[in-house]
């Protein structure tokens, strides 16, 4: 039993309708932390993958259905839990992490997520890797999202400002999250103007306000 299939296990448990309120609660959290999506969305799969992956990681859903695994799915709870996050950057089967600058040799991906990565030159994608001694596994979890080429130049100088204000790995990835979700929803809308430093606060505008020009009012017409 591999990391993908327990983790394919957990998700489908999450489905069981009594369930529901508790998975809803998560889901608000993690859209309160990342932008909020609808089925309306063209990336709402994608970021539904991603609200997963957080789930079974950082929000260790597993504990909730842990009764309902078996031993070899119970085994990935740990594991899960200890996930790398990484801002990474595909380099053949590297995984180059330009957040924390780790570097990981991954052997297991999911279908969808391989053809992504090989599709992926000088793109930054936010992604979560499972490692494991016993069975030695490393897997990349399903639920990367990824980040437009051109927004990679914008992103270098966020990454600084977070380092100089100290800010987690979390806290960082998931505003990157919020400005991929303005950018993408949006109309119109550079990638400068939707991956920008002052966007790294959650209480950020979603963009910046335009000027106001003040308004010249025409000389009354004499009389």
């Amino acid at each position: 039993m591999g990391v993908l299939e327990a983790v394919a296990r957990m998700v489908q448990l999450g489905g069981v309708p009594g369930r529901a309120t508790a998975v809803a609660t998560m889901r608000a959290a993690f859209e309160a932390r990342t932008g909020a999506f609808v089925p309306d969305d063209a990336w709402f799969e994608e970021r539904s993958r991603a609200f997963w992956s957080d789930a079974v990681t950082t929000g260790r859903f597993g504990r909730q259905v842990e009764a309902e695994l078996d031993e070899a799915e119970r085994r990935w709870l740990v594991p899960l839990e200890r996930a790398h996050r990484g801002l990474f950057r595909a380099e053949a089967e590297v995984l180059v992490d330009v957040w924390s600058g780790a570097e990981l040799v991954v052997a297991f991906v999911d279908e969808s997520s391989r053809a992504e990565l090989d599709a992926s030159a000088e793109q930054l994608f936010d992604a979560r890797v499972v490692a494991s001694q016993d069975p030695f596994e490393v897997a990349m979890l399903p639920g990367a999202v990824f980040h437009p080429r051109d927004a990679t130049p914008c992103i270098t100088p966020v990454l600084a400002a977070a380092r100089e204000r100290h800010l987690t790995t979390g806290d960082t990835l998931d505003a990157l999250l919020r400005m991929n979700r303005a950018l993408r929803s949006l109309s119109r809308v550079k990638v400068a103007y939707a991956y920008r430093v002052e966007a790294l606060s959650p209480h950020a505008p979603t963009l910046p306000h335009p000027p106001v020009r003040p308004v010249r009012r025409a000389g009354k017409a004499p009389t």
